[in-house]
């Protein structure tokens, strides 16, 4: 059996040290757009360094035997059209692994194109929330070990996401967090730029029947379909289940904000009957939440099936919440229609 608590500190080193290259790029992405002459170019540069870091870390913790499903493969930046691209992720990589060059950096995020043939495996979102990224609010480094079908270990980065629910989420914070889960045994939080500090545990509690609802849900009606959580909401207020406004943010820190308490439920409801999710965009994040006592399933009540490849092709959109909220949501769900022909 693997050692869990060892994969799971190697994943949060990892997380870490990856937060750590990303918000340098962060900080100078003024420099690196002049540099690519390219405005989207600091969250291209971040994503493939990112991969970079923690597929190296891995390597180097666990052994060459580790499969990485990462979102990049190097391609791309290998091209010659590319190169002041290749030459900012190496200066986005050498913040944290100072001897890296070229080469090494380039082979590292090919580690990452391992397939889900097999029995355990990582997967990787390096940079989920591009926008989020790109406008220095919330995004997140999404990384989790999926044994049979099934998350066992997941650490989800959230390099601007403040620990204190009183300030901001659409403003970076200095500090930043790392939630790290091993399924059975809790969630704990700790500091992005300090991962050695005494962990949090975090449970959440249910809501009191008539306290009002906090939902969350992305930022982009691409993501999901808003009217339908309107529709939702307004359904449970006629059912005395009142609801705020729902906060909007990008990436899996939905997942962290719900775990965590600061949100009572994260919706992910379908915009198109063809889509699929990819399980890097929810093999951490899920695993966070359900450790900290939520339950997340897709909008049919099913649990999220991680045995089907890179995609979640067996599930159609995320609900996530705490018991009580999470069955008042399918209700909701089901006497609306929503997804019938999902």
């Amino acid at each position: 059996m693997p050692d869990y608590p060892a994969l799971a500190d190697a994943a949060r080193d990892a997380v870490a040290l990856a937060a750590r290259a990303c918000r340098e790029v962060q900080a100078s992405l003024e420099r690196v757009k002049a540099i690519t002459k390219d405005d989207k170019s600091p969250v291209t540069v971040a994503d493939f360094a990112s991969q970079a870091i923690v597929a190296r870390i891995l390597t180097e913790r666990l052994g060459p035997g580790v499969v990485l499903v990462g979102e990049e493969d190097s391609k791309w930046l290998r091209e010659d059209d590319h190169a002041p691209h290749r030459a900012a992720t190496l200066a986005a990589v050498r913040a944290v692994w100072p001897h890296a060059d070229e080469k090494s950096m380039l082979d590292a995020i090919d580690a990452g194109a391992g397939d889900t043939h097999h029995a355990a495996f990582w997967t990787l979102d390096p940079i989920d929330g591009t926008k989020g990224f790109l406008r220095n609010q919330q995004y997140a480094i999404a990384l989790a070990y999926i044994e049979r079908g099934t998350p066992v270990v997941g650490v989800l980065g959230c390099p601007n996401l403040p620990r204190d629910f009183r300030k901001p989420l659409d403003e970076p914070d200095r500090h930043g967090c790392i939630y790290t889960a091993i399924r059975g045994t809790g969630l704990s939080e700790t500091p992005a730029d300090d991962p050695g500090a005494p962990p949090l545990t975090i449970k959440r509690l249910d809501r009191q029947e008539g306290e009002p609802l906090s939902i969350c849900e992305s930022v982009e009606s691409a993501h999901s379909k808003q009217d339908d959580t309107a529709r939702i909401l307004a359904h449970l207020a006629d059912q005395g289940q009142p609801a705020r406004e729902p906060a909007r943010l990008d990436s899996q820190a939905k997942y962290a904000v719900t775990a965590r308490g600061q949100a009572d439920a994260y919706l992910r409801l379908p915009t198109r009957k063809d889509y699929v999710e990819r399980i890097w965009d929810h093999a951490a994040g899920s695993l966070v939440a359900a450790e900290a006592g939520c339950f997340v399933t897709d909008i049919h009540g099913r649990a999220l099936d991680f045995s089907h490849g890179r995609g979640l092709e067996k599930n159609k959109g995320i609900v996530c919440a705490p018991p009580r909220i999470h069955g008042l949501i399918l209700g909701a769900i089901e006497a609306l229609h929503i997804g019938q022909n999902a």
